[in-house]
């Protein structure tokens, strides 16, 4: 019989530890005969998704454009026009390095659990501690950007009635009805729809595509149409605003970076479905290199157009509409009806947006579970038999979601606490696998498809941590000054309290906690397509 190469780092402290090499959700090893993946683990999932399908959930759940379109109010404050391009390129560049050196990691182990996986064997003796954290960081990431994406959804159908409706006073209990509706929505497509995903994925990538398109031409030619005069040149290229309250320009261009971060940064998000399309060592790195080429000319084409549309930015920032961009296309267009009507163009994207990282959130909450690393563990690890998903997992991720919505109700300065640390805890999980990687001289990974080879592998690893630690510090500090309870930057408050929360539950779950294992991949005991 072959051999079998394996790579681990726990301790094999019980027998039950070090006697498996492939665990199923319900713990039981399964024989040689069961195709396994690249994380050790009895291959459950279907390879529904295919590389096409890859992209399109690339592009919708990580959707630039209209990312960059929905917090523009809070951008325009760090440099007007000039600092939302500027800043929003920078940031690219960063997170292209970023998203090369995720795409490295999830080339040689392509497995669910990303960042966590990855994390635990380029740290080697230390993998177990740091695996938890980047592991527990990246979920709570995405449970919480999940949340965002809803939240936008629901301010956009708000926004959409109330222009229609003149006189409308829109209320929190409005978007939260919304809330609740959109969230549940989409889990039902996640849970009951897991065959069709890749389809609604392949189906939400035309609509991106083509509502990014349409929107260009739309508040590039109206304008023009409507005899109403563009922005000059200067005021997008060169009339730099600093409206922050912070004396330093330099220091306020750093801080709007956070904007162009937020719209670009998910470089992890097709590697959690590396257990669910075929040879993932090569498709994985191919779909985060189409996302971000796509996300950057999209985004950047797109605020072209919208800044050079915008006739009257007071009206803008002081919009009585929950969504910018409702004040936005009104103005590009002339009308209520043409507003609406580019609105509805991003609101089936964004809804399968919300699919998207539904699924994402719920991979990663269930990779988790699967190695003891989340409360009631067996519980959560359960693949079901009839949806082939783990469905348990994916309705955690709606309660969650949901509780997170209760508290928009109670306060709105709560919620965007919560959710505005999505960038920071994801760039924290991302550094907690890149950072170990470059410590140990790349030499505790094994090369896959896709590898940065001689001294560039070391460059682009290197300018990332750097870019993660700095600016970790950076976007944490208030947005502008002064600041009062209303205003203030809870991110690093938030984090903070997570993180404890994440160190407790260490020290309650780390003698049963297994942790992440790593075949090779050339291993005989591979299924065919896991590599």
């Amino acid at each position: 019989m072959a051999t079998v190469e394996e790579k681990s780092v726990q301790p094999t402290t019980t027998d039950e530890k070090s006697s498996s090499l492939a665990l199923s959700s319900n713990g039981e090893a399964p024989s040689l005969q069961v195709g396994v993946n690249v994380s050790g683990h009895k291959q459950e999932l279907q390879r529904n998704f295919g590389l096409l399908s890859l992209i399109g959930l690339g592009i919708t759940s990580g959707s630039v454009w209209f990312a960059l379109g929905g917090a523009i109010t809070v951008a325009i404050y760090n440099g007007g026009p000039p600092g939302i391009i500027y800043e929003f390129i920078a940031a690219s560049v960063f997170y292209w390095l970023i998203a090369a050196s995720i795409a490295e990691l999830a080339s040689a182990i392509p497995s669910a659990g990303g960042v966590y996986h990855w994390a635990t064997i380029t740290a080697g003796r230390y993998g177990r501690s740091c695996g938890w954290f980047a592991g527990w960081w990246n979920c709570l990431a995405w449970l919480l950007g999940m949340a965002s994406v809803v939240q936008i959804a629901a301010a956009q159908l708000v926004s959409m009635y109330a222009v229609m409706k003149e006189g409308f006073e829109t209320k929190q209990w409005h978007v939260f009805v919304t809330y609740i509706i959109v969230n549940w929505i989409a889990c039902f497509v996640a849970l009951y729809m897991n065959r069709a995903l890749p389809s609604i994925e392949m189906i939400g990538g035309f609509f991106v595509i083509a509502g990014v398109f349409i929107s260009i031409l739309v508040c590039a030619i109206m304008p023009h149409v409507n005899d109403q005069p563009y922005a000059s040149n200067y005021s997008i290229w060169s009339d730099w605003q600093n409206t922050t309250g912070w004396s330093s320009s330099g220091f306020a261009f750093l801080l709007g970076m956070l904007n162009g971060a937020y719209a670009v940064g998910t470089p992890d998000l097709v590697t959690h479905l590396a257990e669910e399309v075929p040879h993932p060592s090569s498709n994985i790195p191919k779909a985060i290199l189409g996302q971000f080429i796509f996300g950057f000319f999209s985004g950047f084409f797109y605020l072209l157009a919208i800044l050079y549309a915008i006739s009257d930015y007071e009206a803008v920032l002081e919009s009585s509409y929950l969504f910018p961009l409702t004040e936005i296309y009104r103005q590009a267009t002339g009308t209520n009806s043409g507003s609406v009507g580019l609105l509805f163009l991003s609101l089936m994207p964004t809804f399968i947006s919300i699919i998207g990282c539904c699924v994402t959130a719920s991979r990663v909450f269930w990779t988790l579970a699967r190695d003891r690393a989340t409360p009631f563990s067996h519980f959560f690890a359960n693949v079901d038999e009839h949806q082939h998903n783990p469905f348990r997992a994916i309705i955690f991720c709606g309660v969650f979601t949901t509780v997170l919505g209760c508290i928009y109700v109670g306060s709105t300065t709560a919620f965007a606490a919560f959710v505005g640390s999505y960038v920071i805890l994801s760039t924290l999980s991302y550094l907690a696998a890149i950072l170990p990687h470059l410590l140990s001289r790349r030499k505790n990974m094994i090369p896959g498809w896709f590898w940065m080879k001689g001294i560039s592998g070391f460059i682009v690893n290197g300018i990332s941590c750097l870019y993660i630690i700095v600016f970790i510090v950076i976007f944490c500090f208030p947005f502008g000054k002064p600041f009062d309870a209303a205003s203030m930057n809870y991110a690093s408050l938030i984090t903070g309290g997570l993180s404890l929360f994440v160190l407790a539950f260490w020290f309650v779950r780390q003698g049963t906690y297994v942790g992440p294992r790593q075949v090779v991949l050339d291993a005989h005991v591979l299924a065919r397509d896991a590599i």
